[in-house]
């Protein structure tokens, strides 16, 4: 079982804010700034131009006859990125085309991307299975930890008082520990560490949540515990629905979780990783999604 041996505070130089210019990526933009503030970390806004709306673009560079097309997205994008801007946040415009799980990748690596923080329609279902998701595709694909906001996540001032980072004990959950941790104590914030383990009979339930409350309280760093008091959690749902209630429940500001790397491309890319998906799209504030 990982442990994390002490709180590693992160470092976010380059923070990456792809939009569609949509209100689900408006919405999302006040999140990146506070982000931005915090850690003095200049925001790389990033408008894709997708294949699905022009077939012809088959490479990096567009065509001749799509110039056109390039021109008016860099206008927009130099526009939003002007106007979007803080004082104290300094903003850099990047456009690119192609597939967002290959565009993106290539954009953290150009610009040393420590973060990406992104919007999302929240779609689920059957409409989601066929149209696919722009904020889910970013998420699986980028290889740094992903903020995506969805559309229950609290307008207003976004201040970190309460994070919540539900685990899988068995699924190496360091990663997204490291982060969780560390953003609770450059904050200051409570931090709640969760176990979900569902299908328990009642009469099982003191024997396994007391084995859970050992093996969670082994994950926190001593050092932690000289500015807070890691709160521990074992619920008994299935591990969205309770990361979901307990977000709800206890109004945290951030939850923090670990997703796997994806096994396959194509069609696969598509489909979502069911828990990840489900509390991304639902919960009632930001996601941070860290790949384990």
């Amino acid at each position: 079982m990982a442990t994390v041996s002490q709180v590693a505070r992160i470092s976010l130089k380059n923070i990456l804010f792809p939009t569609d210019f949509s209100p689900a990526s408006e919405a999302a933009l006040p999140f990146a700034w506070v982000l931005a503030r915090l850690y003095g970390a200049t925001l790389q806004v990033a408008h894709v131009i997708l294949p699905a709306s022009h077939p012809q673009v088959l490479g990096p560079h567009l065509p001749a006859e799509l110039d056109s097309v390039w021109d008016a997205a860099r206008n927009r994008l130099d526009w939003f990125t002007h106007h979007c801007g803080h004082s104290d946040v300094p903003c850099r415009a990047l456009l690119g085309n192609g597939d967002l799980a290959d565009v993106i990748p290539q954009l953290i690596r150009e610009h040393e991307v420590d973060m990406v923080v992104v919007g999302t329609q929240g779609r689920r279902g059957f409409s989601k299975m066929m149209m696919g998701s722009g904020a889910e595709r970013i998420y699986r694909s980028a290889q740094c930890p992903v903020l995506t906001v969805g559309p229950q996540a609290a307008a207003g001032e976004w201040k970190l008082r309460r994070i919540l980072c539900p685990v899988e004990v068995e699924q190496d959950p360091e990663p997204a520990l490291r982060y969780g941790l560390s953003l609770a104590e450059e904050n200051q914030a409570e931090f709640i560490v969760m176990q979900a383990v569902p299908m328990i009979p009642w009469q099982h339930r003191a024997r396994v949540e007391a084995q859970a409350f050992r093996r969670l309280t082994g994950l926190i760093p001593e050092s932690a515990k000289d500015w807070s008091t890691p709160e521990i959690m074992v619920r008994w749902e299935h591990p969205a629905e309770a990361t979901l209630q307990a977000a709800a429940e206890r109004q945290v500001d951030l939850v923090v979780m670990g997703v796997r790397r994806a096994r396959a491309a194509g069609l696969s890319a598509h489909l979502p990783w069911p828990v990840a998906s489900e509390v991304v799209s639902l919960a009632p504030c930001p996601v941070l999604t860290v790949r384990v």
